[in-house]
């Protein structure tokens, strides 16, 4: 049976396990966290992340968990709607609505999911050695991550398991390697991989702002969900399934600062004389429960998301601003083509060559629609805002105009099996 390392088990790796494993691969899934414990809040999974759900047997779990029927949309801080929608006016437009959940629970139902002949391994550090190609297997070396940082990781060939599945570390620090027929780098923005195999493409770059998320208790009384804009800061806020609300924001910052009174103060002095209920979530918010993120993004596309025998799965292959909510679900479409191109009897190297040119121009596409969201958000000038209030009122009058900055990316179906 041909064999699988996926590195990294976050939603892009899982989802690439359990696509690969009902292909009848045997997968190896490498985490180097000690335990399985997502990073992050929320997650908006799109019309196209339910299809590619659907095609992993997950779609109508995560349907099940829908928790908003109502009108939502766009919002200035104080609280004049810009543009209005409908979870019905997705369905009716893309098929499917938006359905919000936590990442854990996502992580969760596709870590359940997982087929027979997979098997996940965590608290080791991997590194591609070798990506493979037609005449070799790739070759992945391994460290625990109880070892120092700068720990040798063994290429050798006499380190490498017969069928890629055990290896032969015998403790913390020891090196191991092993085999592949295929390797899945899912090891996220900063991926060693990707640098590995394209060490001239520049990395990702500061998108010149920063995030907050976090998962808190509802309101007191309803509040329709919104997105509110104002001069270079967001505030989203969402219902979840379970009956407490997902908040992100953002704001114009420089790479790296850090506010030294605490990060829901700053919240406080950005936004909590905006609309409510903003400044309820804000006063009632624990500190330590809210996670900044400097966001980077790749708008220089790589050549292509494979070498040999290894392929590049989401964030390692097309980091994208958060603006258009379409980064986990574009790893779900990823895991999805991939399982589709790659059968256990395919040729493994021209399989990684059409899961490039299938993802690569699409994935392209909808980072430079997420760039371009990007800059209406961090727009500062009081005219220029206004303007683009002005303009985004004007292009949604109906709750189908509002979603039409989605067409061409919502609207995504899976390809055929080859």
């Amino acid at each position: 049976m041909p064999h699988a390392l996926v590195l990294g088990a976050g939603i892009g790796g899982l989802a690439a396990a359990v696509a690969l494993g009902d292909r009848g691969w045997s997968v190896t899934v490498l985490e180097r966290a000690p335990v399985l414990e997502p990073v992050g809040a929320g997650i908006g999974v799109a019309p196209n992340g339910l299809r590619a759900l659907d095609a992993l047997g997950l779609g109508d779990a995560v349907r099940a968990r829908r928790s908003w029927d109502g009108a939502g949309g766009l919002r200035t801080p104080s609280g004049r709607w810009l543009a209005r929608t409908t979870q019905d006016a997705a369905a009716e437009r893309f098929g499917d609505p938006i359905v919000l959940l936590t990442r854990s629970a996502l992580v969760e139902l596709l870590r359940s999911r997982l087929p027979d002949g997979v098997t996940l391994r965590t608290g080791v550090r991997a590194t591609v050695t070798d990506p493979g190609a037609d005449d070799r297997r790739a070759t992945v070396g391994l460290v625990s991550v109880d070892a120092p940082v700068d720990a040798p990781v063994d290429a050798a060939e006499d380190g490498v398991s017969a069928d890629g599945a055990e290896g032969t570390a015998g403790g913390a620090g020891v090196p191991e390697t092993l085999g592949a027929d295929l390797v899945v780098a899912a090891d996220g923005i900063h991926s060693a991989t990707r640098r590995a195999l394209f060490p001239a493409h520049p990395a990702p770059r500061y998108a010149g702002f920063t995030t907050w998320r976090f998962v808190t208790e509802a309101p007191a009384g309803r509040f329709a969900p919104h997105e509110t804009w104002g001069r270079g800061r967001i505030w989203g806020t969402q219902p979840l399934p379970d009956g407490r609300v997902y908040a992100y924001a953002s704001a114009v910052a420089p790479a790296g600062h850090r506010a030294p009174g605490g990060e829901r103060e700053l919240l406080g002095r950005l936004f909590g004389r905006w609309h409510a209920p903003l400044p309820e979530l804000i006063g009632a918010l624990p500190e330590a429960s809210v996670i900044r993120t400097d966001v980077h993004h790749m708008t220089d596309p790589l050549p292509a998301h494979h070498r040999g025998r290894t392929v590049l799965l989401g964030d390692a292959a097309h980091a994208m601003a958060p603006n258009i909510g379409q980064g986990g679900n574009q790893a779900l479409e990823d895991a999805v083509v991939l399982g589709r191109f790659a059968g256990p009897s395919d040729d493994v190297v021209a399989a990684a060559a059409a899961y490039t040119a299938e993802r690569l121009p699409r994935t392209t596409a909808v980072v430079r629609r997420a760039a371009r969201a990007a800059r209406m958000t961090t727009l500062t000038s009081v005219p220029a805002c206004l303007l683009r209030n002005t303009a985004l009122a004007a292009a949604a009058r109906t709750p189908q105009a509002a979603l039409r900055a989605m067409d061409g990316i919502a609207d995504w179906r899976p390809p055929p099996r080859t």
